[in-house]
């Protein structure tokens, strides 16, 4: 397992929110677990890009930070579902947010990433 080699800078709101949130994947499995998408193989294929193990890393790490809590049922295979806490789903509004600004600049956004992509 990954083991940090420096302390993460906690000084202030946006240092704290981005060691909870940084992770590629992290803000979409939050919006997706909100929508109702509960399990892993729903995950994964709604983020086809992301490895498997990947996505697993992730969902841990938001377990971790309470923001998502895992229901294992008994049967065979083994059920996995997850869920949003209260704490994760006072974050829907802030990545609603971000994704609404995405939108809104949208063209520009996707103009300088191209730009950046080819330089």
């Amino acid at each position: 397992m990954y083991e940090r080699k420096t302390m993460p800078n906690l000084n202030c709101g946006l240092d704290l929110i981005g060691e909870v949130l940084y992770g590629k994947w992290k803000m979409r499995l939050l919006w997706f677990i909100n929508e109702g998408f509960q399990r892993p193989s729903e995950l994964q294929r709604k983020i086809p890009d992301a490895s498997r193990r990947v996505l697993n890393v992730q969902l841990k790490e938001l377990e971790s930070h309470e923001l998502v809590g895992k229901v294992i049922y008994p049967v065979v295979p083994p059920k996995v579902e997850y869920y949003l806490t209260d704490f994760g789903k006072s974050l829907i509004p802030v990545i609603g947010a971000i994704g609404q600004w995405g939108d809104q600049h949208e063209q520009r956004l996707r103009t300088l990433i191209e730009a950046n992509i080819q330089s």
